[in-house]
């Protein structure tokens, strides 16, 4: 069945999956032949980019073990992060970059990973050594595409104005959180958002550059999954996690969830179809990081692809006045 479609990357010789696999779930992380079960449905239905980091703790690991064990490295595409240091501003310099891309490489049984994200970014640090490590890690084939992730567009603007002026490969991607979910607070530390009124400019120089987004927690980490309703707000604190509850447990994202539970009953999708549908039908290059407990649920995600919002939808949904239907 499947359905999925996918798009490109320069410096990617794949084609990369429009819905990305996060594989930042607990099912993955203890790894286990329950873990490679799991990924053996996913790439089934067709979710074949894997989006993981060195920060996720075993994640690496399983995912290297399922590549060596199925055999199928090279019809994955393997998207990890590196240089995060959950705030320490002293991670993201040539020196870590290196050393954690080393690791990942150990750890996914691979010797170049087609996608490589810095997964924090140090706004003290100058770009043009960033720049230049990875070029030289991209010219020695270790890395394929890069870019940063929780960067702000003036500083991916500033790294690739360095790239041009000294001849040298640009960042290719950029993944800031994005979603239909607002990020009012935080979710962890050193993270950035471009969904909401406030980074209406920021979504304007992604679509000006057709910067390839790889939204993570592009569903508001779970906020979207269905299981919540927005009738029963104090769920929250039983559904999702810390993280989710910080960022997105939010009275302006409640009432987006009382507009996609309408458009859902409408149109006879779910709940996570609609939120998703929403970001694939934004005008952006986004490439949503989405995670699925079993194959089935993958394919739910998948289906979003063809779920087409009217421009008066797409207001709607994101707090326009309810007339707008």
């Amino acid at each position: 069945m499947s359905g999925m479609t996918f798009g490109h990357l320069p410096g990617v010789d794949k084609p990369l999956a429009r819905i990305l696999y996060g594989t930042a779930r607990k099912e993955i992380m203890i790894g286990g032949r329950k873990a490679l079960r799991l990924l053996d449905e996913i790439a089934d239905v067709g979710a074949t980019s894997i989006e993981t980091a060195r920060a996720y703790p075993g994640c690496e690991r399983t995912i290297g073990r399922w590549m060596r064990e199925r055999g199928n490295r090279e019809s994955v595409v393997i998207v990890t992060k590196g240089a995060n240091g959950m705030g320490r501003k002293d991670r993201v310099t040539p020196a870590y970059i290196r050393s954690d891309l080393a690791t990942s490489l150990k750890q996914l049984r691979t010797d170049r990973v087609e996608v490589y994200l810095l997964h924090r970014d140090d706004p003290t640090q100058p770009v043009g050594p960033i720049v230049e490590v990875l070029n030289e890690l991209h010219g020695d084939g270790r890395i394929g595409a890069f870019g940063g992730s929780n960067w702000t567009h003036d500083r991916i603007q500033a790294a690739n104005q360095y790239a041009l002026e000294h001849g040298l490969v640009p960042f290719a991607a950029s993944s800031p959180n994005f979603g239909l979910a607002e990020q009012v607070e935080a979710a962890w530390r050193g993270v950035l958002t471009i969904s909401g009124s406030s980074n209406v400019e920021a979504r304007e120089w992604y679509a000006r550059h057709d910067m390839p987004i790889i939204a993570w927690s592009s569903m508001g980490r779970g906020f979207f999954s269905g299981r919540l309703k927005s009738d029963h707000p104090d769920d929250a604190k039983r559904l999702l996690d810390g993280a989710a509850r910080r960022g997105f447990a939010h009275p302006a994202n409640f009432e987006r969830l009382v507009r996609v539970e309408k458009v859902a009953a409408e149109k006879g999708f779910s709940v996570a179809q609609i939120a998703l549908a929403w970001v694939l039908n934004q005008p952006l290059n986004v490439f949503p990081v989405v995670s699925a407990s079993s194959g089935r649920r993958m394919q739910q995600n998948i289906d979003a692809l063809g779920i087409r919002l009217t421009p008066d939808e797409l207001s709607y949904l994101d707090l326009a006045p309810a007339t707008a239907l």
